[in-house]
């Protein structure tokens, strides 16, 4: 593990752009030094656009090689969470010490069975494992969307999204983006992609009921914790009081809602919902307790064509990564006025994980399949289809078959998207789906907009009655499907609601002869199933439960004569291209 320190050549690049204009943008990203901060420069009111047949991927107009070194320091804060002043940070090295193997050690025995009893592991790798982390790749394979830098101290077969930052009580173990943001696709690491099998929130709901119990005496005789550390200890220990958390009800899902709201629901009415020990033992009632407003953690790479942030674009103003690491450091215990003084004091930081997020690419299909695996004559049939029945919603997308110079190019670059063409102000529809989602913001919206940090950020969050209807680049991926992801093929997002799965599991994606059902696009299901999976209730998906339903998106699959859209030829052809989007 390592700290949080940027390489030595983004170091250069970094100090480079700082030296150009160091008066005004010093602590801010300013690559062409004109004293015009490069993060001012982008309209993140309710009012903006993006002009049809662009995108913003590379949102601050960087030259391409200082685009790749601030993307590289951006995705040094993905990978390892850069604050730290969160209020919920346990010590690194005895966290080591803690989880380690106990040896004829008596009382380590006892409690590392008493922490492998409660919170399912007993050392750090069994921890990572739990927790669902993702491993750095060979350095070979840091490539296209697998690209990562690798901090100093971590590499191949290294958890993604752990790390250790320093803090003035030692170093802190901390969870960052790419716990739920990076994801293994069949070998490979997916930058920006919803990892299914991720459990950050299991993790702080079990840490909130075990932690705070722990005597830290007790810590530090068994991990020979300094009177620093055993300070950083007990901080984190008087912190979780103000963390509300929530598991979710199936694996893959995030309960940020339920974590926000219940963590505002311990703390203050205030400007910066100050910290209450007595609303921490007996917090106000708040519905999200029992309501089910869980979701898929999104996707990064469809940022750059939208307007409107999560999805239920209730987010509407405000940069997306700001409000990220409000809603994190809320369900961290953080004391709100620190937090606010860390994000005037880490522009620069901000600025780069803002670039890297907006820059994130989509996986191609035929990266991992082949252009084999796509019948081109299909997904040029399949186009007509979508163009008439999902392009008013999703978007229209040019296809390299389309281009000028397509009969010099090969199969897969025939098959490429070159263009995406959604719209200029992202929109919210109500087509049927589960509502909850969009309903759980009700019960913290008013509360989030009206801090202190909120206003300066510029973020406004209003209730939606509907979800974004997304670009839908690389949705091969993105299985299951719909916010909730309660449906897990695409051949059953084209078939009305009531013929799809009631229930169904959810695995790893690591053989894709096993995993993978390449005809439907998604999970196996029926016989299909890998017994494994069965054998594991927390991947069994019930779309019966509340805030689970598969319902909607479907009317558009039956005609004004009540004969569906679409023939099984058809279908198949719109699968083949979607599968090449």
């Amino acid at each position: 593990m390592h700290r949080a320190v940027f390489p030595g050549w983004v170091a250069v690049a970094v100090a480079a752009c700082a030296a150009e204009n160091p008066a005004i943008c010093a602590d801010r990203l300013d690559a062409d030094g004109d004293g015009v901060c490069d993060g001012d420069t982008v309209d993140w009111s309710r009012d903006a656009r993006v002009p049809e047949g662009t995108d913003r991927a590379n949102l601050y107009g960087l030259p391409g090689d200082q685009l790749h070194a601030v993307r590289m320091e951006g995705l040094e804060a993905a990978l390892v969470w850069p604050v730290d002043v969160s209020g919920v940070l346990l010590p690194y090295d005895p966290m080591v010490a803690f989880l380690s193997d106990p040896g004829d050690d008596r009382q380590k025995q006892v409690m590392a069975d008493a922490a492998r009893a409660f919170l399912g592991f007993g050392t750090m790798e069994e921890m990572y494992d739990w927790l669902g982390l993702v491993r750095f790749p060979p350095v070979e394979a840091a490539v296209g969307v697998s690209e990562v830098p690798y901090p100093a101290g971590l590499g191949p077969g290294d958890p993604m999204g752990a790390g250790r930052v320093a803090t003035d009580l030692g170093d802190g173990l901390t969870f960052s983006c790419a716990t739920c943001h990076v994801a293994d696709l069949f070998g490979r690491p997916v930058v920006g992609m919803t990892n299914r099998l991720a459990k950050a929130n299991e993790f702080f709901h079990l840490a909130q009921s075990f932690f705070p119990d722990l005597p830290a005496t007790a810590f530090a005789e068994v991990t020979g914790a300094s009177a620093d550390e055993v300070a950083l200890f007990e901080r984190a220990q008087e912190h979780y009081g103000a963390v509300g958390a929530k598991p979710p009800v199936v694996r893959g899902l995030d309960t940020s809602l339920a974590q926000v709201g219940l963590s505002l629901s311990r703390r203050a009415v205030d400007p910066y919902a100050t910290r209450d020990p007595q609303l921490e033992a007996s917090p106000r009632p708040n519905a999200l307790e029992t309501f089910v407003a869980d979701s898929k953690p999104a996707v990064w790479w469809t940022l750059k064509h939208k307007t409107r942030w999560l999805s239920d674009g209730s987010i509407v103003s405000g940069n997306p990564v700001l409000t990220n690491f409000l809603w994190n450091e809320l369900g961290r215990g953080t004391d709100l006025d620190v937090l606010e003084g860390w994000m005037q004091d880490n522009q620069r930081a901000i600025d780069a994980l803002t670039v890297a997020v907006f820059a994130t690419e989509a996986p191609r299909y035929t990266e991992w399949f082949g252009a084999d695996a796509i019948d081109e004559a299909a997904a040029r049939r399949g186009q007509a289809h979508f163009d008439a029945l999902c392009a008013e919603c999703h978007g229209t997308y040019d296809k390299g078959w389309d281009a000028p110079d397509a009969a010099s190019r090969g199969p897969a670059e025939r098959l490429a998207t070159v263009g995406v063409r959604y719209a200029e102000q992202t929109p919210v529809l109500d087509v049927g789906t589960d509502p909850q989602r969009a309903q759980g913001m009700v019960h913290f919206a008013d509360a989030l907009n009206a801090l202190a940090i909120s206003q300066w950020m510029d973020t406004v969050v209003e209730v939606q009655s509907g979800y974004v209807p997304p670009p839908l680049t690389g949705i091969w991926a993105r299985y299951p499907y719909l916010h909730n992801q309660s449906v897990p093929t695409l051949c059953d997002m084209l078939r009305p609601a009531a013929e799809r799965p009631a229930v169904f599991w959810m695995g790893p994606s690591a053989d894709p002869a096993t995993d993978f059902d390449a005809a439907c696009v998604g999970y196996p299901v029926g016989d299909r199933v890998p017994a494994a999976w069965q054998a594991v209730d927390e991947a069994r998906f019930d779309t019966t439960q509340p805030g689970l339903s598969n319902a909607g998106h479907d009317a558009w699959l039956t005609g004004p004569d009540g004969r569906p859209t679409l023939d099984d030829a058809a279908r198949t052809d719109l699968i083949a291209y979607l599968k090449a989007l």
